[in-house]
């Protein structure tokens, strides 16, 4: 059996939008689970629309989520001269040919075409042309595609598919400037970079039997085809970022985990059993092409945070660390920060939250919640006096001291538990919610603490 080898072949128009990503990483996991060889291809043949920063940003999505390529990428931009090597094959087998049809010719017969409700198509005109060529006309090349029978593929996840090959008109495989067309040039590259699988977006369905004129035409092995339907929102329509979807690099900006990309991901057209958490070791054993789902996936935020969050919590506190420099977050004392990062774990769904949180209870309160603040009165001040006072003698330089220091005070002034924490909760970090009130107090530390306790006596008059 020949090794598979797989591609991913994005235009560098844009910045690598998830949709694409998950394309690429069922390319990756069809050709890796098998010991096969993945490829990048960059299709940068547009030379008007394409971006140094959008191939910089794809090349930075793939190191960061850790899909690793084999061998060098491939810039189409650098290949110029074998595609004009094979467009000149096939004039010369007489398998393609100039087209010389003016822009007036064009129009009218699309008006013909459509006065007859006829899909506007060209109707090969040129095809065999003997006469002199007009020199006004700087020509197109075409391909002579095949005027009866049928074009068909099995299709790795849609089954068998069949055009009628008078479906698939003489296309343009060169233009007047004698650049070369996508379907062309991409039908070129998978042959001679040994790509034997293909895995894209149904979206490119309709190309396919163009395609595989070209390989036909240049003797060249067609590989296996899986068209994946796209990705849908919750409400059935095309995913764009009013879905809340956005670039893969704006996920690293906006807190999300690789690994969880990839889980959410993969998810999105095919599943193994009812597992839901998938690392990439358990991927490239599980995952099977034949699996991938025939009905579109439907993007789910919700889930997504939940992946993410599951994640943030499986991340060692020190390797949540150094992802934590890039918000803002720096070097904690070991006990502080296992304190503080096992607190918020279950607490943030993204290191943005994460990190926020952080920023939130290291800067002192401003202001005080005002429907806690309403139930101050003249024993609250009494009972955070006391607690000053009382901390004052006591050590906090372990979380089970605290513990013990709370639980003690409460006992020997005889008050609910409750109600010192609600009092510290509000002194300490200024509204409901967060962290534990002996967790803030230690990482806080001792004259912090004090310091936003006197603050809220202060207020309460």
């Amino acid at each position: 059996m020949s090794k598979v080898i797989t591609r991913f072949a994005p235009s560098p128009t844009g910045h690598l939008h998830i949709g694409g990503l998950r394309t690429a990483l069922f390319s990756y996991l069809h050709a890796k689970s098998k010991n096969g060889k993945f490829c990048l291809r960059i299709e940068d043949t547009d030379m008007a629309r394409n971006s140094q920063e959008a191939t910089k940003a794809i090349i930075e999505a793939f190191d960061w989520v850790g899909l690793q390529y084999d061998g060098e990428v491939i810039y189409q931009s650098q290949r110029f001269d074998i595609y004009k090597k094979y467009i000149q094959q096939l004039l010369d087998e007489n398998k393609a040919y100039y087209c010389y049809m003016s822009k007036e010719e064009l129009d009218s017969l699309r008006k013909e075409q459509e006065a007859k409700k006829q899909t506007p198509r060209y109707d090969n005109r040129y095809r065999d042309f003997q006469g002199t060529p007009p020199s006004n006309i700087s020509p197109v090349v075409r391909i002579k595609a095949p005027l009866n029978g049928i074009i068909e593929f099995e299709d790795g996840v849609k089954g068998k598919m069949v055009f009628q090959a008078s479906e698939v008109d003489d296309f343009i495989i060169a233009r007047s400037d004698g650049s070369p067309t996508y379907n062309f040039v991409v039908a070129i590259d998978d042959a001679l970079m040994g790509i034997t699988d293909v895995i894209r977006g149904d979206d490119h369905l309709s190309n396919t039997p163009k395609q595989i004129v070209v390989y036909n035409a240049l003797g060249f092995k067609i590989p296996k085809f899986y068209h994946v339907p796209m990705i849908l929102g919750p409400d059935g329509t095309k995913l764009s970022k009013r879905h809340g979807a956005m670039g893969v690099m704006e996920y690293k900006d906006a807190g999300y985990l690789p690994q969880a990309i990839l889980n959410f991901l993969v998810r999105l057209g095919w599943s193994y059993q009812n597992e839901e958490i998938f690392d990439l070791k358990d991927m490239l054993e599980k995952f099977d092409a034949n699996d991938l789902n025939s009905s579109p996936s439907s993007y789910n935020q919700e889930k997504f945070l939940w992946l993410n969050q599951h994640y943030i919590k499986q991340t060692p506190n020190e390797e949540l660390e150094i992802l934590l420099k890039d918000f803002g977050i720096h070097h904690f004392q070991k006990d502080t920060r296992d304190v503080l990062f096992n607190e918020i774990k279950n607490r943030s769904q993204t290191l943005l939250e994460f990190s926020n949180q952080i920023k939130a209870i290291f800067e002192a309160p401003k202001e005080f919640d005002s429907k806690m603040f309403a139930k101050c009165d003249l024993q609250t001040k009494e009972i955070l006096k006391d607690f000053l006072c009382f901390i004052e003698s006591h050590n906090l330089d372990s979380l089970k001291t605290i513990q013990e220091t709370l639980y003690s005070f409460t006992e020997n002034k005889n008050i609910k538990i409750g109600t010192l924490m609600q009092n510290l909760r509000l002194a300490l970090l200024g509204k409901p919610g967060g962290i534990g009130i002996a967790e803030t107090l230690f990482v806080l530390e001792k004259q912090e603490s004090a310091n936003r306790i006197k603050k809220l006596i202060d207020s309460i008059h």
